[in-house]
């Protein structure tokens, strides 16, 4: 394995890949497999290049005087009498048909290399990623503008046309030569191209690193755990800690372990019907894009008519809240299961295919983030179904069934009015992911992280078990409200609602396709990465608003419970630290990603999602 040249942080000059122009940048990382150095140039832009790309600033200096310094009028004479006969001499003069042909080739060179680098700005934009720090340029920087996408569109088929003619052509290889010269930024897309299917190794952890996400593996099932015993205790209080633990025996059941399988396989087959619409995801790291079915509300349709069969067949659906800690602990021992054999099949996956999030090289931390990206079966995606269907809609017939318990439990023809708001605003919550699932395809939980351990036990027992936390705490203490009361809560949950829809909405709309008229409206600043960056609508006002509506809904989904116990306030509290993290993580990302641009959003928009707070 040959040794690296250059090191981390080091400043050197990397030439611009399909140019011989050659820049300052800066050496950020070097993979091992690849032998490729990833640099920063000056306006934010990274690139991997060849060690032969890359040249130290003192050699590169050096040649540069020494080529100034070796003018004809300054070289020795005695040099040229040392020659041979046969060689001309070096100060010699050319003749002036060569010096005329010298200086046409000179001027034709010059020429196509600047028409490479115009296509190359017009395609990545760098000039409007520049270093300039944003002090309040004129709206025609930030505006939807088309023109580079129509011209990129232009230039594909010339240049596939050119392709096919340099593979069946006979001409000599000098003549191919040219042609490629003549196209040096068809090679540079090859170039990138290639080096984009190799997987860069994770080097900066999150989530406290290997001892942190040995720790979140087991922690995170002891939370859902004591979460639900407390909601048992007659005193749910944080004082009565810790709560009276269950024996052993008691937390398995084998018929339990059976209704759940056959629950999350029932979601498997409404999942592979050959209804709904089958759309593209976002391209991958290789350039390729997945095929996703949208169909998760024809399947809540399903469920939702299964259900129906079973309570008019008179099946007690209370039979979740008797069991519901077996439930967790089943769920709980599947996702498990399901973690291992997803870090097993991942060992065997292509490159490519690996979560950039998720490629460490230490077990712990990859089976926790997840080292596979998307992995499938066939076409069925193991991490698009769980992200949808088993946890999501289960949590909707918990919710059910806990209703139904209160009602039997406390001898009621009706269930209480805060029952009926809490089943009622997660139930719309739900509905609306169902029906806008095309929406999770641009999702960091899809185009970023890996499908291991955290977000298997997220999907699978983290969201049916603990986001029922409310309507669960309701069955054993019972919160009475008034009308008024209610209606101010709704209010609050619609609000927060439309805030959390309407920015999903324009941000989904806006990265599907900025060319839209209906978003013309819209201003944003360009990036060298070919997108932009809304500076107007609810993302003009802060970095996150999806994230300030579901805050303002999980608040709405805890006021029914009243203010006795900070317990059924859990989820609000853990949403925050949540959605915080999650922010500092999209921060961390965009930064690098998009480099000065991001620098300059963050000026033209301050809060990240509490305005004038944070």
């Amino acid at each position: 394995m040959p040794n690296r040249r250059f090191a981390d942080g080091e400043v050197v000059m990397g030439r611009w890949p399909g140019s011989v122009l050659y820049y300052e940048v800066q050496v950020t990382s070097y993979d091992d497999v690849s032998h490729l150095y990833t640099v920063k140039y000056k306006d934010g832009t990274e690139l991997a290049l060849k060690e032969s790309d890359i040249r130290s600033q003192s050699s590169f200096k050096h040649r540069k005087s020494q080529s100034s310094s070796s003018s004809p009028s300054r070289r020795s004479t005695s040099r040229s009498r040392s020659r041979s006969p046969g060689r001309p001499a070096k100060g010699r003069r050319r003749s002036s048909s060569q010096s005329r042909e010298h200086k046409d080739d000179k001027k034709k060179t010059i020429q196509e290399t600047n028409l490479a680098l115009l296509v190359l700005v017009c395609l990545f934009k760098p000039s409007e990623n520049n270093t300039r720090r944003y002090n309040g340029e004129p709206d025609s920087t930030e505006r939807n503008d088309t023109s580079c996408i129509i011209l990129e569109q232009k230039l594909k088929p010339d240049l596939e046309i050119e392709r096919v003619l340099e593979q069946y052509s006979l001409h000599p290889r000098k003549e191919e030569k040219k042609k490629e010269e003549r196209h040096p930024e068809k090679k540079f897309f090859e170039a990138i191209k290639t080096i984009e299917k190799v997987s860069p190794k994770t080097k900066e952890l999150e989530f406290g690193g290997r001892i942190g996400t040995f720790m979140l593996i087991f922690f995170l099932p002891a939370t859902v755990f004591y979460l639900l015993l407390m909601c048992k205790q007659d005193d749910p209080s944080l004082m009565n800690f810790p709560p009276p633990l269950p024996a052993l025996e008691s937390l398995w059941e084998a018929r339990v372990f059976g209704v759940f399988l056959l629950w999350f396989f029932l979601q498997a087959l409404f999942y592979l019907l050959p209804i709904g619409k089958v759309v593209e995801g976002l391209p991958l790291s290789n350039g390729r894009k997945l095929q996703y079915r949208i169909n998760g509300f024809y399947a809540f349709i399903l469920t939702a008519a299964a259900i129906g069969a079973l309570l008019y067949f008179q099946f007690e659906l209370h039979y979740l809240y008797d069991h519901f800690m077996q439930f967790a602990v089943s769920a709980t021992a599947f996702s498990m299961v399901l973690s291992i054999y997803l870090y097993i099949r991942s060992l065997k996956a292509p490159e490519e295919e690996l979560a950039p999030g998720g490629n460490s090289g230490y077990f712990v931390y990859d089976f926790f983030t997840g080292h596979e990206l998307n992995p499938r079966i066939g076409s069925f995606d193991l991490k698009y179904f769980c992200e949808l269907r088993p946890g999501l809609i289960g949590w909707v017939v918990i919710n059910l069934a806990m209703l139904l318990a209160e009602m039997k439990i406390h001898n009621q023809s009706m269930p209480s009015l805060s029952m009926i708001l809490v089943n009622s605003f997660q139930l719309l919550y739900v509905v609306d992911a169902l029906w806008n699932e095309e929406a999770i395809l641009t999702t960091m939980d899809i185009t970023h992280d890996g499908f291991g351990f955290m977000l298997a036990f997220g999907d699978l027992v983290w969201v049916p078990f603990v986001y029922s936390l409310q309507a669960f705490y309701l069955v054993g203490h019972p919160t009475a409200i008034s009308w008024p009361v209610a209606a101010a809560i709704t209010i609050l949950n619609c609000i927060g609602y439309y805030i959390f829809r309407s920015a999903n909405s324009q941000k989904n709309s806006f990265r599907r396709n900025p060319a839209d008229p209906k978003l013309s409206y819209l201003k944003f600043i360009p990036t060298a990465t070919g997108k932009g960056l809304l500076v107007t609508g609810w993302w003009g006002f802060v970095r996150h608003p999806n994230y300030l509506g579901d805050i303002i809904m999980a608040l709405a989904w805890s006021l029914p419970c009243g203010f006795n116990h900070i317990l059924p306030y859990f989820y609000v509290i853990y949403f925050i630290c949540l959605l915080v993290h999650r922010e500092a993580r999209d921060e961390h990302h965009c930064k690098q990603k998009y480099g000065v641009a991001w620098e300059r959003y963050c000026q033209r928009v301050p809060y990240r999602i509490f305005p004038y707070i944070y």
